[in-house]
């Protein structure tokens, strides 16, 4: 059997979670659920299925050093930087470079850096499943989560008829990918029981996705093959800084999986969560009777709906306030109301470099 691969995509900047996320140490870098980095917890969840050896994380140069940090299991040379970020399809494209480098033939999955997942042993079984039928046929495979209420802050999976089994799973053909539904839509969605979330976890073998890059992104391929043609005599990073730049900036989701005719689903028998934005943190801690959440040290008085967030043991004291977001760093202070929180990375945007 060939072999398997796992790339870690660890290059967000997580402005949802400022002022505790920053650039140089965004979300997946810290503990925002659990006592271990979000990138931490996805290596580990893969301890018992894969040699970290055959783990691989791309990254950004500013975070580099952080990820090698949190990440002490992997090879260095396994960690990669990219120059500039040029969005997902990119990345996939470096990935496969890769790993063909290493295997041919070789199958590999992309996973998101931040994903809350508890349940390992479901993981790797649901992981397991997607990895045999893109070992079996020439297909993408994409992991979907069958959803639990009509959420309109995540695309959709359209899954069609089923198309095997693979270690006692079900594997669907996708129909179609949907964008982000408003709540009518979603409800539809949820109603219909022919939807999953895309939770952005792919599986499928080298030559199946450079086939998928060859045909619905020439362009982005063309860039690709001429760092394959340099990958065995240049150093990486010096090569990747001369012609990463250059390589088409394109989601993976509208470059391929939106148009490829050949995409399978199954839905993931893992639990799952994106913690998207602050507000999801709450279904994460404990809450008092009031229904207020504290990580770190509060206090409320006359106060419901609250979290409060101080890693540094600041106390943030709450009085007379409902449905408030209050993260307080040792050089920043953010007060939100819960429902505004998707704005805050419009702030960040608008801030001086040095603050973020």
């Amino acid at each position: 059997m060939a072999d398997r691969y796992v790339v870690i995509m660890a290059g967000g900047k997580g402005e949802r979670f400022w002022p505790a996320s920053r650039l140089k140490r965004p979300k997946h870098l810290l503990p925002i659920v659990g006592d271990k980095p979000m990138l931490t917890q996805t290596v580990e969840r893969l301890e018992g299925f894969i040699d970290a050896s055959k783990i691989f994380v791309i990254t950004n140069s500013e975070q580099l050093e952080g990820v090698r940090e949190v990440c002490p299991t992997l090879p260095l040379e396994n960690v990669i930087a990219e120059p500039v970020g040029r969005d997902t399809a990119a990345a996939v494209g470096l990935a496969m470079l890769l790993i063909k480098s290493r295997d041919p033939e070789a199958s590999l999955a992309m996973l998101p850096a931040d994903a809350l997942i508890k349940d390992s042993k479901a993981f790797q079984e649901s992981l397991d499943v997607a990895f045999q039928a893109a070992e079996s046929t020439p297909s993408l495979v994409t992991l979907g989560i069958a959803p639990t209420e009509p959420a309109t802050g995540y695309g959709y999976i359209q899954k069609g008829e089923p198309v095997g089994n693979f270690g006692g799973e079900s594997v669907f053909k996708v129909v179609e990918f949907k964008e982000k539904p408003d709540l009518e839509t979603a409800k539809g969605y949820l109603a219909s029981g022919d939807y999953y979330w895309n939770a952005g976890m792919f599986v499928w073998s080298v030559g199946a996705i450079s086939e998928a890059l060859e045909r619905f992104t020439p362009t982005l391929k063309q860039g690709l093959d001429e760092l394959e043609s340099r990958m065995g005599g240049d150093e990486l990073p010096a090569l990747l800084e001369e012609l990463y730049p250059s390589l088409e900036k394109i989601s993976i989701d509208f470059a391929v999986m939106e148009k490829a005719d050949n995409v399978l689903t199954l839905a993931a028998t893992f639990d799952w969560d994106d913690v998207g934005a602050w507000p999801a943190i709450e279904r994460h801690f404990p809450k008092d009777g009031d229904g207020n959440v504290v990580d770190g040290t509060g206090v409320f008085e006359s106060s419901s709906g609250n979290i409060a967030v101080a890693p540094d043991g600041h106390l943030i004291a709450c009085v007379g306030v409902d449905d408030l977001i209050v993260v307080h760093t040792k050089d920043a202070t953010l007060v939100c109301k819960k429902d505004q929180a998707q704005k805050i990375k419009d702030l960040v945007k608008g801030f001086d470099a040095t603050i973020v």
